[in-house]
């Protein structure tokens, strides 16, 4: 992660919920934005907690479901389920690229999508290849 923000800070903290730490809180309040995307390695504690406490103070948390992982199938299944009952909103790691991408003609960020679709897309990848190739594109980015 931090080879690609690599002008981020990582924010040193104590809890396990992120959400009660002072820096993390600020640095989430200086976005001034309300909706959040927000995955993690642990989902019942390192998501589901921050994701809980965020929701109740106002804001849309879409959680990453398959970029998630917990100490279980069941424990992740779990925590899924309660954040969707608290209001999360459950996507998917290309769900979230696609609706940032939105658009085919935005080429500002079109090449850099289309590498991670080869990349990690599975058989979607394989797809954007076919398309890419067939209208007009070129093979690879």
């Amino acid at each position: 992660i931090q080879e690609v923000f690599p002008d981020q800070q990582p924010i040193d903290r104590t809890s396990m919920n992120s959400w009660e730490d002072e820096n993390f809180l600020a640095a989430v309040k200086k976005t001034g934005r309300k909706k959040l995307v927000m995955a993690a390695l642990w989902t019942e504690v390192c998501l589901a907690f921050p994701t809980l406490a965020a929701i109740k103070d106002g804001y849309e948390v879409y959680i990453v479901t398959d970029a998630s992982a917990g100490t279980s199938v069941e424990a992740h299944n779990m925590s899924i389920q309660r954040m969707i009952q608290a209001g999360a909103i459950p996507v998917t790691w290309e769900s979230v690229l696609l609706e940032y991408q939105r658009d085919w003609a935005r080429q500002e960020t079109y090449d850099a999508v289309i590498e991670i679709a080869m990349q990690h897309g599975g058989a979607y990848g394989a797809g954007v290849i076919y398309a890419h190739t067939m209208f007009g594109g070129h093979e690879g980015a």
